[in-house]
């Protein structure tokens, strides 16, 4: 049965008596979004409540405790010189200890960029160069990588582990830096939330490379509220919260940072989420709410789910590719209690864009509230205002990012002077104005929620001597999403093997970004008549020829 998703204004009431506290202490009007001031007070109103609990080994932490030890850290950051306007990166599992540089990082106006842990020196290289960290926060094993890195881009980098390590500081040793600090006493840094970043939020955009979505307080304290409007109940809008996307994700970053503010208990685990490793989360603990991938569900439902009881979630929302209604009717049949909801998020504007409509489970529903939303022609840059003729989305609104962070050239391409955001996304309207998605211009492909740049693998590949042309696509696997395929012309009189070029982006690129698809050795590629690469047709070639 199609389910209909009343909306509530309740959490926007919530958040106007929170922040009016926040703001008739301190007599600073933007301090209401102030994410820093808003986390402390919270953690202040409640302090035996649960914040977290590591599915993996059973720790939890109160209100309490994260109050005194991301004091402890925003004391010693201080001590050592990180100051307003800096840069600290956190590379590591959602463990106990991962979100209290977060925190002291917004108390002091620092940025925080959430980056995968699993990234090859190559990419590393890449993220640091535009990132510039002033702090990097790592588990020990990463340390040699970190240091290289570092060491290359001559950065001036401090590098901290969050478990013991013999090469660096640690995060224990960090804290102890700061354990003379009261919270009594602790004064938070006093700036413009409109301008000061939070967040450097890893995305490809629309145009491939991977970059850093400048994200500031405002940006984030005005949208992610707009995430709970189906909530009627505030504080704690759910009991147990889970979340199973690592840190670069913003499935895991609305969390991690609204948690504290809105006072629930969010699950997360340090072990690597698999499928049994799920499972035996859900079964356990029992959350009421969780975010998914489309991927996710797909592999949850495949095969032995009889095994979990999804029946202790009040709500799941399903984000991050494009939802099949397929799956949210098999979902629903597993456990019918539970309302699903489709959330169409973008990294660039701090939230989700429509109010998805369950009783109609093919669209994106209709435009956020707090959103102006704009069909274009992308070749024309017409608005198109006719029912179910396709164009770009383009939005504007207080929650679009500032740009992508050290890159004006690609900040200009998306971030137009007048405000609007070039989503990249292809959509259309009905004659109700409810959106549907058609395609990406911007062409990336998503394996298992991990965003993979064609471009990005399309370099490693080329920097093979036997490689005179390279393209990489997508075919669409139904558990995992797209598996990347490259089509490679070669050198004249070179002979390459697929092998070859396997194992030179396994050595090179994560493991989300392997050639699973295979390898084709075409004659040329497809090209367009500006002589660009075509990608639709190089897509259907991958889909059709045959792979190795």
């Amino acid at each position: 049965m199609a389910q209909w998703h009343p909306r509530s204004d309740a959490v926007h009431w919530y958040m106007a008596e929170l922040s009016s506290q926040v703001v008739a202490k301190s007599g600073i009007s933007s301090d209401r979004h102030h994410l820093g001031k808003l986390i402390l007070q919270s953690f202040k109103d409640v302090p035996d409540f649960i914040l977290q609990i590591d599915g993996a080994t059973g720790e939890s932490e109160t209100f309490s405790s994260a109050l005194t030890r991301s004091v402890q850290c925003a004391t010693a950051f201080r001590k050592i010189g990180l100051k307003y306007g800096d840069v600290i990166v956190l590379m590591a599992p959602n463990h106990i200890h991962l979100t209290i540089p977060m925190y002291a990082a917004f108390y002091l106006g620092v940025a925080v960029a959430g980056i995968s842990m699993k990234l090859s020196v190559y990419e590393l290289r890449h993220s640091f160069s535009y990132n510039k960290p002033n702090m990097v926060f790592c588990q020990s094993e990463r340390v040699k990588d970190v240091r290289t890195v570092i060491q290359e881009l001559n950065l001036d980098t401090q590098v901290v582990t969050f478990d013991k390590s013999d090469e660096c500081l640690s995060f224990s040793e960090l804290l102890d830096k700061g354990s003379d600090a009261t919270v009594d006493d602790f004064k938070v840094t006093d700036f413009d939330s409109a301008e000061t970043l939070a967040l450097l939020v890893a995305t490809s955009g629309t145009t491939g490379l991977s970059k850093s979505a400048a994200v500031t307080h405002k940006n984030f304290a005005v949208s992610v509220p707009y995430m709970w409007i189906t909530f009627n109940k505030f504080p704690t809008p759910t009991r147990l919260s889970t979340l199973f996307s690592p840190i670069q994700w913003y499935t895991a970053l609305f969390q991690f940072v609204f948690s504290p503010i809105l006072k629930h208990t969010r699950l997360q685990s340090s072990a690597p989420i698999t499928q049994e490793h799920a499972y035996y989360l859900i079964n356990k603990y029992k959350p009421s709410f969780g975010v998914m991938s489309p991927n996710m569900l797909a592999t949850f439902i495949k095969d032995d789910c009889n095994k979990c009881d999804f029946s202790s979630f009040e709500t799941v929302m399903i984000g991050g590719s494009f939802v099949r209604p397929d799956l949210i009717e098999k979902m629903r049949a597993i456990s019918p209690k539970t309302q699903f909801l489709v959330g169409f998020g973008i990294s660039e504007i701090s939230a989700i864009a429509f109010n998805f409509d369950g009783t109609l489970p093919s669209s994106l529903g209709k435009p956020m509230q707090n959103l102006e939303h704009r069909l274009v022609n992308p070749e024309t840059l017409k608005d198109i205002t006719e029912p179910n003729v396709p164009g770009e989305l383009w939005l504007r609104g207080p929650g679009v990012f500032k740009g992508y962070y050290n890159n004006p050239k690609v900040t200009e391409q998306v971030l137009l002077k007048d405000g609007w955001f070039r989503t990249g996304d292809v959509m259309y309207r009905d004659e109700k104005s409810n959106f549907y998605f058609v395609e990406r211009l911007k062409l990336l492909l998503k394996y298992r929620s991990h965003q993979i740049s064609p471009l990005e693998i399309e370099n490693v590949i080329a920097k093979h001597p036997g490689v005179f042309e390279v393209g990489v696509a997508g075919i669409l696997h139904e558990e995992h999403g797209d598996l990347p395929v490259a089509l490679i012309v070669p050198r004249e009189n070179y002979k390459i093997t697929a092998k070859e070029i396997k194992d030179l982006v396994k050595g090179s690129l994560s493991d989300p970004k392997h050639l699973r698809g295979g390898v084709i050795f075409v004659n040329e590629l497809p090209l367009t008549p500006s002589s660009k690469l075509d990608r639709k047709k190089l897509a259907d070639m991958a889909l059709s020829m045959e792979k190795e």
